[in-house]
């Protein structure tokens, strides 16, 4: 078991869940305002992503992500970001008889300079990088693409700029690029890694697949793990127990109970209570810092 545990809030995500529940940020404003109260609450990192103010959709607009840094920077409140570099990967096939051309309304395609500009400008303390594609969980014919070649050209950049990426791993074929970034020198130590459980056409979220994708870490590293919908505040004590940090918020679950929708900062304080109920220690933003040699930056 970890018992001096990090906290993460992944605030908003870009799915569809704004129209499911008045407490999903959508404006900048309220995504600083999200990342904050969830520092408040015990969340040494907020996870950042930032959606369209007139649409409520996920956007890569470089300057939504400059106006919610600069508000949290601004606050007086310390907290890791760490910002989205998920976003230009999306992928919608054309149908299942002529999948080319694609589907233009839902494919987003972006080389690697482009998905990270906000980072390169920004310099969050971290940022993600998904270690591979997937048929992820809206299904039909969407992949969720990141080949090979991508990921090391992101990697770079990422390392050139000083960043610290978080490796997110969805299934066990991701944990290979991961060893294989980690071998090539494109990753610092210590590398940061987390586990993404339960999602339709990726690793499920029961314990023996999350401790069997433990086993596959490479060494040295620190990782988190996260699961979706209810399975998401259980995890919290699974990812304590087998050894790693935890993840929670509304990008990945709506509900802090059965019928009870959450904000931000009320799953972060179970997650709290419960760490704290197993006799963990919840770590702070310095401590986190020093545990994974980040660089602040302001």
């Amino acid at each position: 078991m970890n018992t001096d545990v990090f906290i993460t809030c992944a605030v908003t995500g870009a799915g569809d869940t704004a129209g499911r529940s008045e407490h999903v940020p959508v404006t900048p404003e309220q995504i600083a305002h999200a990342a904050i109260e969830a520092a408040k609450a015990g969340a040494a990192i907020a996870h950042i992503h930032v959606r369209d103010p007139e649409t409520g959709r996920g956007s890569r607009d470089p300057r939504l992500y400059a106006e919610v840094v600069d508000r949290v920077r601004s606050s007086g409140v310390d907290v890791v970001l760490n910002l989205t570099a998920g976003m230009g990967g999306d992928l919608v096939l054309g149908g299942t008889e002529r999948p080319l051309p694609v589907d233009e309304r839902g494919t987003d395609m972006a080389g690697a300079a482009e998905r990270l500009v906000h980072v390169e400008a920004l310099l969050p303390e971290i940022c993600t990088l998904d270690c591979g594609s997937m048929n992820f969980a809206a299904g039909g014919d969407y992949v969720m693409t990141n080949t090979p070649d991508m990921l090391r050209a992101m990697a770079k950049r990422i390392q050139a700029a000083g960043v610290k990426p978080e490796l997110e791993v969805f299934d066990f074929g991701h944990m290979v690029m991961v060893k294989e970034l980690t071998e090539e020198g494109l990753i610092d130590d210590p590398a940061m890694i987390q586990l993404c459980m339960g999602i339709p056409y990726g690793a499920p979220d029961d314990p023996d697949t999350l401790l069997a994708l433990t086993r596959q870490l490479p060494r040295g590293a620190v990782f988190s793990a996260f699961s979706i919908g209810r399975m998401q505040l259980p995890t919290v004590a699974m990812a304590a127990l087998a050894g790693g940090n935890v993840r929670v918020g509304l990008e990945d679950n709506l509900y802090v109970s059965r019928g009870r929708l959450a904000t931000n900062a009320m799953l972060v304080e179970r997650a709290v209570t419960i760490l704290e109920a197993m006799n963990a220690r919840v770590l702070g933003p310095d401590e986190v810092r020093g545990k994974l040699n980040l660089k602040k930056r302001w």
